[in-house]
């Protein structure tokens, strides 16, 4: 029964990635992309979980640790650099 429920849960989530990806190609503004591409980050990590469920293992525990720190620092990019223009500043005294 659990199995079924996991099943139903990881389809959900396929569903939502292809809603995700189609925003982040057609997104109306750059936000609107950025905060999808964090979105697929959040559901990447879910299906690893859900994944890690299903076959009864924690092998994927520092998969999802991983995935979970490179999205916030792609979305930490990408903030700064659509508010600044620049991700790394770099001020010379010369």
């Amino acid at each position: 029964m659990l199995d079924m429920v996991f099943h139903i849960a990881l389809f959900c989530l396929a569903l939502s990635m292809i809603g995700l990806i189609y925003r982040v190609i057609k997104g109306p503004s750059i936000p609107d992309r950025v905060i999808a591409l964090d979105a697929i980050g959040i559901n990447l990590i879910a299906i690893v979980a859900l994944t890690s469920m299903v076959l009864k293992t924690n092998a994927f525990l520092e998969v999802i640790l991983l995935i979970g720190i490179l999205a916030f620092i792609g979305t930490v990019a990408f903030s700064k650099y659509l508010e600044k223009g620049v991700i790394f500043e770099r001020e010379r005294d010369r």
